[in-house]
């Protein structure tokens, strides 16, 4: 039995002498150099090397003027065109520099320049960690990437991944932009940028911001997150998540989108967007809603799907399927609007409606015309089938006003003059200043003329043929009572801005905009490193092998 705890014990012991002996450093080898010398006074237990230096450590060249050896403690310090090269993936130079074997680490200064095959950094004072592969500095250094320049106080560079990491000042300087940001990731293989924290990129088309987001220099391609928006001359996109191409000048955004029109005074809102710059258009889905400022009020149009095309001055605003809009004195429905801002036209088509006050108007066509000059409704166009209908202010019964055409003026942004022309028929329920019910007024004109005042009826001309009689409540009865077409729509009346959203589309906001607030309250992280990035130089084509057989079938046939 002590044989075997003997043997055992021995056979432990000497693993852990393997293990020590397998981990212990490799020695610097000198493998040139044109005059050595020992000066135990000048440098002692050091080797001095000139001439052509060259040594080898572990799969790392370091060459040099002169260097002093310290083969004890398998130590380095090297003067004069120092140049220490691993592999072809790292070239490090310098006037000075010392290099630890033991530790495996080196320290470069004086003009230090590192280069790898997708990037050079320069700079006063850089390290080199060669256990984990990383490269830092903490003076003023420049990388020049292809046609990006980069400027940061400090960073590091991760040789496996090709990575630099920037997390004071860094200012990348491209000819079509420059970011800036505290806290930078960029892959210089594949020109992508990781930006995390408050980041700008600005350029002469737009500026953006971002406190997380992504993007690629060669492509010039973005995706940005967190409290992000992209800035124009005249237009503002904000969104909780911002799709951009520069080349196409196209953006999209996801989830509360607000695209800001400053020059036109309107806003768009919703939670899917997307912007085509070059061709002055917008597209807004999921809850849109355009927001214009007029006569120092706000309408508001929503429809599935907004469309706004169209430089400034010549825009045009299309609202389709279900379309509704709200104005404090004026509101309505119908299948589509067609707004331009050059004519200050916008139409009503497909059954359209419209509440002014508590009037209720319809009509197979309905306008509403703009004056440019002074930014306010001028008039409203009704074309066949007009019909005006209000509820008598204390009874049951209905004011009714039917013609053919209807043309109204608008007062300070109320409709105050109306003229109905071409058969027309009223049924009028009369009261004087107490409220009593004078009569019922039932006639038929030619025209008629109506001046409102705070949305009621203040007086009514009859032209033309007039034809009819004031009648006692009594002496009319309820089936006299109805204009023939007529139908009361009161209950689909929208009297606030938030009734021209449907129940879902509003259970839809509420969870969006829930979805938004739990995602700011989040901490925020850096952003998750794309596939596309780790993956990149897996995807550069391979020497192509049949180029080559075709070489040397090409020289074989020489030969014959």
């Amino acid at each position: 039995m002590k044989k075997l705890l003997f043997f055992i014990t021995y056979c432990l012991l000497l693993l852990s002498v393997q293990s020590i002996f397998a981990q212990a450093p490799k020695k610097i080898i000198v493998e040139n150099a044109d005059f050595s010398d020992v000066d135990q006074v000048a440098m002692p237990d050091a080797l001095l090397l000139t001439g052509n230096v060259r040594v080898n450590h572990d799969g790392v060249v370091l060459t040099c003027n002169k260097a002093y050896f310290f083969q004890k403690e398998n130590y380095l310090k090297a003067f004069g065109n120092v140049q220490l090269v691993q592999g072809d993936t790292l070239y490090l130079n310098s006037k000075y520099a010392e290099y630890n074997g033991n530790m495996k680490q080196a320290f470069a200064t004086g003009n230090a320049v590192m280069t790898s095959p997708d990037a050079t950094l320069q700079t006063d004072t850089i390290n080199f960690d060669r256990n984990v592969q990383q490269v830092f500095y903490n003076t003023k250094g420049t990388i020049i990437n292809k046609d990006n320049t980069l400027v940061s106080k400090s960073g590091r560079y991760y040789v496996t991944e090709k990575k630099f990491r920037f997390l004071t000042a860094v200012v990348l300087t491209n000819p079509k932009y420059v970011i800036k940001s505290n806290h930078l990731d960029y892959y210089s293989n594949s020109g992508h940028s990781y930006l995390f924290g408050p980041s700008t990129i600005t350029s002469k088309t737009n500026y953006i911001y971002t406190e997380k987001g992504f993007y690629d220099t060669k492509k010039n391609l973005a995706h940005l997150l967190r409290k992000s928006y992209i800035k124009y001359d005249d237009r503002r996109i904000e969104g909780d998540s911002l799709y951009y191409n520069r080349n196409t000048e196209f953006a999209s955004a996801t989830r509360n989108v607000k695209i800001t029109d400053s020059i036109n005074r309107g806003i768009v809102k919703g939670h899917y967007a997307e912007v085509f710059k070059l061709k002055d258009s917008m597209f807004v889905t999921k809850r849109a809603v355009a927001v214009n400022f007029v006569d120092n009020d706000s309408v508001y149009i929503h429809g599935k799907k907004l469309m706004v095309t169209g430089k400034e001055g010549e825009r045009i605003l299309r609202a389709f399927n279900n379309v509704r809009f709200f104005k404090t004195d004026m509101s309505g429905k119908c299948d589509s609007i067609h707004s331009n801002s050059k004519t200050a036209l916008t139409k009503l088509i497909g059954n359209p409606i419209l509440w002014n006050g508590d009037s209720q108007i319809t009509g197979d066509v309905m306008h509403l015309i703009g004056d440019n000059t002074t930014r306010k409704i001028d008039s409203l166009k009704v074309l066949n089938n007009t019909f005006i209908v209000s509820r008598d202010t204390l009874g049951t019964g209905f004011n009714q006003v039917k013609g053919i055409n209807l043309f109204g003026k608008f007062r300070e942004g109320k409709l105050h003059d109306v003229d109905v022309i071409k058969n027309t028929e009223v049924i009028y329920y009369m009261r004087n200043d107490a409220n009593e019910l004078i009569g019922i007024n039932k006639n038929v004109s030619s025209k008629i003329n109506m001046i409102l005042e705070n949305n009621a009826i203040e007086t009514i001309t009859f032209f033309n043929k007039v034809d009819g009689d004031i009648y006692p409540e009594e002496d009319l009865p309820e089936n006299a009572r109805k204009l023939r077409g007529l139908v009361w729509r009161g209950d689909e009346r929208i009297k606030s801005k938030d009734d021209i959203f449907t129940a879902e589309e509003n259970e839809l906001n509420d969870k969006l905009i829930k979805e938004g607030k739990d995602e700011d309250a989040k901490e925020n992280v850096p952003m998750e490193i794309r596939r596309e990035t780790l993956d990149y130089d897996k995807k550069k084509p391979a020497p192509k092998a049949a180029s080559k057989t075709a070489s040397q079938t090409k020289e074989k046939t020489k030969k014959q």
